[in-house]
């Protein structure tokens, strides 16, 4: 009877252990589909929060002024879109010239792919040359020789073959509408691309209410806790409104850093369009782990006006220089001092949000790991995990 027993609290055991871990999984499961299902409103409200933090210390600044909340946070946002528009001047007034210059540089491209595939041609044929013999390769010149002349006869047979057309009748016209691959991508991609400007719409409303609100919002959400739950909320808000803010404001001083010196440096090389190529290749060099290579497309684009060797060898040296010296001695000063995140938390982080939510979610993976963080490390028995996170 010990002998059954056994086996029967062990099963019984099992059993427990998996009704145990199942409500985690399938909750697991669920936010999983609604992050991934509802990624525009998340995106969307996550980049307003984002700006919000950010736009929130000027705020404060024009309070100090006697400004009332209101006011003080229209005039910052009305000076943040400001800033927009004067950008997306200089970035269009760039743009209309790269327009006129397409021409030129696509025709630049096709003489580079067509040298690359005659390389490749000639590199094809001296390869055959040297690994087939001089015998077979004239038994396969011959065979190929045949086939071409069977082929020749059978399309002579026919063409006599063919009923001549009948006198008078009139040729069957049929139409065919051609389908091009951009019209296919954006009649594929139109629902997404309307939900996109739809939410982007509601980012400058959402931003000012959230400034506006403030006091409020903070009031409201803390009344939701007791207690010592309280204080553990007015720090986590407060911990995940630092992390954030020294995260973008971090980046974005390096970026417009990387963007000025990367302008002097193309403009000293005098390449084409070094006000639109040059914060390109600044902002771009700070995408995690894939900075590098996509801070070397614009000013190796723009170096298609040139096509020198020295030009692009330049280009590649100066991008590199400034994206290792970035990211070596300037980003942990920065940006690093402040978010406390080990390479390995980073990684995972960057491949599940690039999963769920594409490009966005690589930009938003970090931050947002960094505000998991601040609320782990203020909750004592998330503890462990904000550890499991901290470099």
């Amino acid at each position: 009877m010990a002998l059954i027993a056994k086996p029967l609290n062990s099963t019984t055991q099992a059993a427990q252990e998996a009704r145990r871990l199942a409500p985690p999984i399938v909750a697991i499961g669920a936010i999983i589909a609604i992050l991934y299902f509802g990624r525009v409103f998340f995106i969307t409200s996550i980049i307003a929060v984002t700006i919000a933090f950010i736009l929130e210390p000027l705020v404060g600044l024009l309070m100090r002024i006697h400004l009332p909340r209101s006011l003080a946070s229209f005039v910052v946002c009305t000076m943040a879109l400001l800033f927009l528009y004067v950008a997306g001047l200089g970035a269009y007034s760039q743009l209309s010239g790269l327009y006129g210059d397409l021409p030129r540089y696509g025709q630049r491209i096709g003489d580079i792919i067509d040298g690359i595939q005659q390389r490749i041609s000639s590199l094809e044929e001296q390869t055959y040359r040297m690994l087939v013999p001089a015998r077979q390769r004239q038994q396969e010149e011959e065979r190929l020789r045949a086939q071409q002349q069977q082929k020749g006869r059978g399309a002579k047979k026919g063409a006599a073959a063919a009923p001549p057309p009948t006198p008078g009748a009139i040729p069957e016209v049929r139409i065919h509408e051609e389908r091009t691959a951009i019209g296919d991508y954006l009649q594929s991609h139109l629902s997404s691309f309307y939900q996109i400007v739809l939410m982007s719409s509601f980012v400058p409303f959402l931003v000012y209410f959230m400034l506006s609100w403030r006091d409020h919002i903070n009031r409201s959400f803390l009344q939701l806790f007791h207690g010592e739950g309280r204080l553990v909320a007015a720090r986590s808000m407060q911990g995940i409104a630092d992390m954030v803010r020294a995260f973008v404001v971090g980046n974005f001083l390096l970026g417009l850093l990387l963007a000025s010196l990367s302008s002097v440096a193309f403009w000293a090389m005098r390449l084409p369009y070094p006000l639109l190529v040059g914060p390109l290749s600044g902002f771009l060099s700070l995408v995690p782990y894939v900075g590098l290579p996509l801070a070397m497309i614009p000013p190796l684009f723009a170096a298609l006006g040139i096509n020198t060797v020295p030009v692009y060898a330049g280009v590649m040296v100066v991008v590199a220089m400034l994206h290792l010296i970035a990211l070596n001695l300037l980003y942990p000063k920065i940006v690093g001092a402040r978010v406390h995140l080990n390479p390995l938390a980073v990684t995972f982080s960057l491949m599940a949000f690039g999963f769920l939510w594409d490009a966005p979610g690589l930009l938003l993976a970090i931050p947002l790991t960094a505000a998991l963080k601040a609320v782990c490390d203020n909750v004592k028995g998330l503890r462990p995990f904000g550890k499991f996170l901290g470099d």
